[in-house]
This record gives structure tokens, C-alpha cells and sequence, in this order.
């Protein structure tokens, strides 16, 4: 009888999984270089194929590679033969995937691959397989065992070949230069899509209310130009109008924990030099980023020259949706 706890086997289902991952660098060799370079050179649609749990992880790794810039389409391969087949071209690429690599649904597509000559990836654990020797390349997918007690039912394994699927999906991305841009054209809705709407010199502050001030200025009355334009920070330039850093509200609470008397103070003497900022031309989604990752609510904004141009506040994002 099996004595481990539910959470000392949840554990051990997880570094299962875990570990057929990692087994994967293994397979990150010259056959996945030409993987990649049969992919890219596509000149119709990658048409993924698999039977059972194989096939669900099929469908997901077409998705992936549709929503990066490859054209993929899921073919069930058990329909193929009754009139589905017809949708693969000359032009296409297979993914085939089966654990052992002698699904027999995707066996009986073989000869329609090889009289059409399609050039097919095989993701199979079965390294000496009739899949794995009648492909162009070969992928091997394969796990020491299943996360399943039994060994049975896929798990290890699914989890391997989606991570495989994964890495082709990125690895494609990059090779094609798929940008952020390129990446709102799949995702024009829901979360995924949200950031990519606007760019940032579509929702910041700009012109006359700009909080502007010079380093020479009296820091008491940057403050009073703070509370005046409300945005929680003021742009400090030099005497050419280049941005050399902000007053914050953060910035203000130390000067006056620090300095007895401020009444003197110049801004320049307790502003941030060299903060965080932003390019107009960037989209607001990586705005976001920053502020979450440096816990800030406003960035400044700068052309390439240094010269400020903008503020864009967290409540900007939020009116537009994005945060």
C-alpha cells in the first residue's frame, strides 16, 4: 500500500515533471537547429498532429506558434483519413507527435507526407520508431518515467513535449523578429492585448502641463509647482531644458527629514539624478512594467536627446485600461 502523504506525492509529481524539462537540454542540438530552420523557411502553415492527450498538447502548441507569427493548424489525425488530410499542401510543414512514436493514426498519414514530400518534426520519445526513422528531424522528447504511479498515464510526458513545443514557439519568435507591436495584431483583445492599444505619447501629460523646473530652482518652490500641476513630481532640467533628473514626493519627505532649513534649498540639491524614464514611442504596457517593478506612480518622459516631453501617471493607465 502506498504510504505517502497527498503532499509528499504532490511534490514528487512536480519534480517528475520537473525533471523531464530539464532532460530536454539534452535534445537542444544540430536537429533542433534544422527544426527551426524547416519551420522558418514554411511557406504554407505548420499543421500539428497527434492522437489522444498527444493531440491536446498538439492543439496548444499550434495555438502558441499561430499567436507568435507561424501559421499552424491542429490536424486530428484519426479524421485525417476520412477526408481531413486534405488541407495539408506541398507548401506545409508536419509536427507529428507520439510518445512512442508508433501511433497507428499517424502512421496511416505517412504515406500521404512522403507522396506529397512534406517535410515532418517528429516529437516522440520512441528514438528508434517508425516515426522518429521516417522524418526529416527527429526531436526526442522522451522521460525517464511517467509522473503517473502507475507509469502509465501521460503526464512527464505531455508536460516535456508542450516545453519542447514552447521552445520551438520562442525560438521562432525571435529568429522571425516578432515584435510587441506584431504581437497586439494576434491579441487585439482581453488582457494580453490591453497594453499594446496605446503608446506612450498617446496618454501622457505634455505641453503647459508639464511640471518643469530648473536646478537652480528653490526647492520650495518646486513643491509649490508640484502641488500646482498635481502629478506627484516635478522634471528638473539644466539651463539647455535637458532633463538631469525629478523631485518626487519621495525626494520632498527626505529633504525634510534631512535639512533643518529648506528655505534655501535648490532643487538640484535633493532631486533624483538619473531616474527612471521612458521614450515616447514605446508602448504604455512596458511603462507599466516599470512602475510595478520600481514601485513608482509617474514616469517622466524624454525623446532620444534627453529633452523632456511628457509625464505619464499610473491613473493614466487606469482611465485607459491598461493597468
Amino acid at each position: 500500500m502506498h504510504t505517502m502523504t497527498i503532499q509528499d506525492l504532490a511534490k514528487e509529481v512536480l519534480e517528475i515533471e520537473a525533471n523531464s524539462i530539464l532532460r530536454l537540454k539534452n535534445s537542444i542540438n544540430e536537429n533542433f537547429d534544422r527544426a527551426i530552420d524547416v519551420l522558418y523557411a514554411c511557406k504554407g502553415r505548420v499543421i500539428v498532429t497527434g492522437m489522444g492527450k498527444s493531440g491536446l498538447i498538439g492543439k496548444k502548441i499550434a495555438a502558441t506558434l499561430s499567436s507568435t507569427g507561424t501559421p499552424s493548424y491542429f490536424l486530428h489525425p484519426a479524421e485525417s483519413t476520412h477526408g481531413d488530410s486534405g488541407i495539408i499542401t506541398r507548401d506545409d510543414v508536419i509536427i507529428a507527435i507520439s510518445n512512442s512514436g508508433e501511433t497507428k493514426e499517424l502512421l496511416n498519414l505517412l504515406p500521404l507526407i512522403k507522396r506529397f514530400g512534406v517535410p515532418m518534426i517528429a516529437l516522440t520519445g520512441g528514438i528508434n520508431s517508425t516515426l522518429s526513422r521516417t522524418s526529416e528531424v527527429f526531436l526526442d522528447i522522451s522521460v525517464e518515467k511517467e509522473a503517473c504511479p502507475l507509469n502509465k498515464a501521460p503526464t512527464a510526458s505531455t508536460t516535456a513535449t508542450l516545453a519542447m513545443g514552447d521552445a520551438l514557439a520562442v525560438c521562432l519568435l525571435e529568429k522571425r523578429g516578432f515584435s510587441e507591436a506584431d504581437f497586439l495584431v494576434f491579441h487585439p483583445s482581453g488582457s494580453l492585448g490591453k497594453g499594446f492599444l496605446y503608446s506612450v505619447s498617446e496618454l501622457m501629460m505634455k505641453d503647459d502641463k508639464l511640471p518643469l523646473a530648473l536646478e537652480d530652482d528653490n526647492f520650495t518652490d518646486v513643491i509649490e509647482l508640484i502641488s500646482q500641476k498635481k502629478l506627484g513630481l516635478a522634471i528638473i532640467t539644466d539651463k539647455n531644458g535637458l532633463m538631469t533628473g525629478v523631485l518626487t514626493d519621495g525626494d520632498i519627505r527626505r529633504s525634510l527629514i534631512k535639512y533643518h532649513n529648506v528655505k534655501d534649498l535648490k532643487v538640484k540639491d535633493t532631486m533624483t539624478v538619473n531616474p527612471k524614464t521612458i521614450s515616447p514611442n514605446e508602448l504604455a504596457a512596458k511603462a507599466l512594467h516599470l512602475m510595478e517593478k520600481y514601485s513608482i506612480t509617474a514616469l517622466a518622459i524624454a525623446d532620444e536627446n534627453k529633452k523632456p516631453v511628457g509625464v505619464l501617471h499610473i491613473h493614466d493607465l487606469l482611465k485607459a485600461g491598461v493597468a
